[in-house]
């Protein structure tokens, strides 16, 4: 048979899996394994990164050979949880300290001083970040300044850094290539994403010397080849994303004004603003969306700290028994106007807000309301914040913000057909759910089908993109302005 299976490997933040897709964008195979995170102090969140790399080759050749299929495949892509950081001998290929994650909030100090000095707003202009511990830039000189002897080896030249999809290509392709993509590149507060290139002033403003950077590529490229004993044979990496701008891909939002929303642990939105580098005014993330061929297309990107968390919330935290369909049903029961308000602000408030301090607060109370309005406010609060994002991507991106919006949804939550009619109802415009919800690693694949020639062009692949159910808002204007008022009563009283 021709060589026309591809790869993905989806390297993410409690697991690592691989998946292999037919031509037709079709999952013939699965692996995964989970990942240990490790807290060694308050706000602090590492992972192994030899387990890592164990894990991807574990879960590649799993894949490989419950498919029967391994002489089948033509390529390999990859995605990773972005801004995770990690910083090896380039000589040995060891670690040397675990990789940060980018949950760590060890640099808060650091990112407060150079906002207090008045620095973000350049920084912001060349990367289009806020100065937040979030993004690489700040653990990538922690570890040179706090691991002994680093910072001299660095600026001898001796050791590497990069995002976890560039740790896994150097030891996948035996050393030989140092790599990452242009989206990866664009979350580490070190890169130009207009010049499309490390920029030397913001190396110097963190205090990272340009000899541990990774060569910065397209998302389909060419990566090198991964060692025969991987695999059995040489395949070639081809594609390498992002995991939110690999959803986007494996979305089909190739085209400006096409969004999608992630629905995990927290949401993450992009928005696709095509070749324009919209500057946000409402402090959301000006990102790259993809970069092939020499092209870059942008995104406005906006985060939920807290999304499916806040239900698990319901049952770890209030007694809500049953899982997510335990909590449905409970919110489903409640009454309709009840007027209840969650802000599940459990670890602060992320876009447009961006509040740390913010915490989780109730509001609305009355004697006849309980555990089912809870729920169903809980709920809600999801659909709420994602308005929020909307609503913001609406004002940055008035262009690429039609009339016909249309929000593609994925992740947990969105396997809800009532939590994905209700995300529509609060936020006015129609939600295009997945039938498939392994998004991240699809995007990934179709990145290296182009990059391996499988497909045409990126629109070609794009096409590949899941049949999905579109549900239009129901709810009466008066009532979704009534409910979105509340939200926006209640959130300042959480601000810290």
């Amino acid at each position: 048979m021709a060589q026309n299976l591809i790869l993905a490997l989806d390297q993410g933040t409690t697991s690592t899996r691989a998946i292999l897709f037919d031509h037709e964008g079709r999952a013939l195979a699965e692996a995964s394994r989970p990942l240990r995170q490790d807290y060694p102090h308050d706000g602090w969140v590492e992972h192994d990164a030899e387990e890592i790399y164990a894990a991807c080759v574990a879960v590649m050749r799993e894949a490989a050979e419950t498919s029967g299929r391994a002489a089948d495949i033509a390529a390999i892509g990859v995605t990773n949880q972005r801004e995770t950081v990690v910083v090896w001998d380039r000589h040995t290929g060891r670690p040397i300290h675990s990789a940060i994650v980018w949950q760590d909030r060890r640099t808060a100090e650091v990112c407060a001083k150079l906002k207090a000095e008045g620095r973000e707003p350049r920084v912001a202009e060349i990367t289009g970040l806020l100065l937040d511990p979030y993004f690489s830039a700040t653990k990538i000189a922690w570890l040179l300044d706090h691991v002994p002897g680093a910072r001299a080896r660095a600026e001898a030249g001796e050791l590497l850094c990069g995002t976890m999809d560039c740790w896994v290509i150097w030891r996948l392709t035996g050393g030989a290539v140092h790599a990452t993509d242009a989206t990866n590149a664009s979350r580490t507060l070190l890169f130009d994403i207009g010049a499309q290139d490390w920029s030397e002033e913001m190396l110097t403003l963190f205090n990272v010397p340009a000899t541990l950077l990774p060569k910065v590529l397209d998302c389909a490229d060419d990566y090198g080849v991964v060692e025969d004993e991987v695999l059995g044979r040489s395949v070639p990496i081809r594609g390498v994303a992002g995991d939110q701008q690999a959803a986007l891909m494996g979305q089909g939002c190739v085209s400006p004004g096409l969004m999608k929303a992630t629905y995990g642990t927290g949401c993450f939105m992009l928005i696709n603003t095509g070749e324009e580098k919209c500057v946000s005014r409402s402090r959301l993330l000006t990102t790259v969306a993809a970069r092939v061929n020499g092209k870059t297309t942008y995104a406005l990107e906006g985060s939920i700290f807290v999304a499916g968390a806040a239900i698990q919330w319901l049952g770890e935290g209030l007694g809500v028994t049953g899982g997510p369909r335990g909590a449905e049903a409970l919110a489903r029961a409640a009454k309709s106007d009840h007027g209840v308000v969650v802000v599940p602000a459990f670890t602060g408030l992320g876009a447009p807000w961006w509040d740390a301090g913010a915490r989780g607060a109730i509001f609305g109370l009355t004697r006849d309301a309980g555990l089912p309005e809870i729920a169903a406010a809980t709920y809600d609060a999801c659909a709420l914040q994602s308005r929020d994002l909307i609503e913001a991507m609406r004002a940055d991106a008035p262009g690429a913000f039609g009339e016909a919006a249309q929000l593609r949804i994925d992740g947990g939550m969105s396997r809800s057909a009532w939590f994905s009619q209700r995300l529509a109802d609060l936020t006015g415009v129609s939600v295009r759910r997945s039938s498939y919800q392994e998004t991240t690693a699809l995007g990934a694949a179709l990145f290296a089908g182009v990059g391996a020639g499988l497909y045409a062009s990126v629109a070609e692949a794009a096409e590949v993109s899941p049949a999905a159910e579109t549900l239009k808002p129901t709810l009466r204007e008066h009532d979704r302005e009534a409910a979105y008022a509340r939200w926006l009563d209640a959130v300042p009283r959480v601000r810290s």
